[in-house]
């Protein structure tokens, strides 16, 4: 089994455009490497949101060099893009954004939820390219909830939702560009679960909500806080001491430098330097979006 490393906390929260409370979890402004190839995540509410006919949400922005993966866990959020693409991000459905060579678009909660108001909750997880496909045609991947394959657990254990990679033999439908297992779980108090990750993988899980113990090791894993594994070993296991609620991210970390600025992502500040220049020229949008819909 993979032995716990370390684990990372942040309690300070902030606003991006309109979306508040947002937690940022871990960025590779923080931990690099380390973390490869995930390069953050932050965590937008539990909140609620008063009924308003005002628009909300993050205005347009470019991003490049990287994906951006969404997940609505309460709420309901519009992506619109520059291509005049996008649609509507419901409960429990993951849009997964492959921004690449470049793309420009808002994510705003949609007209009928500002309207109506209510709780919402989500996740933002940023996963680097490799060099080789950095300036690769950009796309999008609607995951409906309904598409997302389920994994009961025995003994009414709880749930696993399987994103990306696998879970025992179930396939998650998301494409991704290097191997890459994403498992959104719910796990009932006083289970035990043991997850998929390989050796000389980074193996991440974020606790959303709840508390955890990993089961050969006294360490407790409390919510809204980051377990970073030895890549040495295979697989985690964990025990729920509360009902818990987490994500498993887990990949083979790729070894590339890592320069980032603001909404750009790549290997070194002369192709950040481009970006920029790109966007100046009016030559940021190479191609438009290839939308994939499971």
């Amino acid at each position: 089994m993979k032995s716990l490393a370390f684990i990372h906390r942040n309690d300070t929260r902030f606003s991006v455009g309109d979306f508040y409370p947002v937690l940022s979890v871990f960025s590779y402004n923080e931990l690099g490497n380390t973390t490869s190839p995930f390069l953050l995540l932050d965590h937008l509410g539990p909140g609620v949101l008063t009924p308003s006919n005002k628009r909300r949400g993050v205005n347009e922005h470019p991003h490049r060099g990287f994906e951006t993966v969404t997940f609505m866990f309460e709420g309901e959020l519009e992506h619109r893009d520059s291509s005049g693409g996008g649609g509507i991000i419901e409960k429990g459905d993951v849009q997964w954004m492959t921004a690449a060579s470049g793309v420009m678009h808002r994510e705003q909660f949609s007209p009928a939820f500002r309207e109506r108001g209510g709780a919402f909750e989500m996740v933002q997880l940023w996963v680097n390219l490799p060099a080789k496909d950095k300036m690769t045609e950009p796309r999008y991947q609607s995951l409906k909830n309904q598409e997302i394959p389920r994994v009961a657990l025995e003994h009414t254990a709880g749930t696993i939702r399987v994103i990306a990679g696998q879970y025992q033999h179930i396939h998650g439908p998301a494409l991704t560009y290097t191997p890459i297992t994403v498992l959104d779980i719910a796990l009932s108090q006083e289970h035990s679960l043991i997850l998929p990750a390989q050796q000389g993988e980074t193996t991440l899980l974020y606790l959303r909500d709840g508390r955890i113990q990993f089961t050969e090791q006294d360490d407790l894993l409390e919510e809204q806080a980051l377990a970073v594994m030895s890549s040495h070993g295979e697989n985690v296991e964990i025990t729920a001491i509360r009902d818990s609620k987490l994500l498993l991210l887990s990949g083979q970390p790729l070894g590339e430098p890592i320069n980032g600025h603001g909404p750009f992502v790549m290997n070194n500040y002369d192709e950040i330097l481009q970006a920029y220049d790109d966007i100046k020229h009016h030559r940021f949008i190479r191609t438009k979006a290839k939308e994939l819909n499971t």
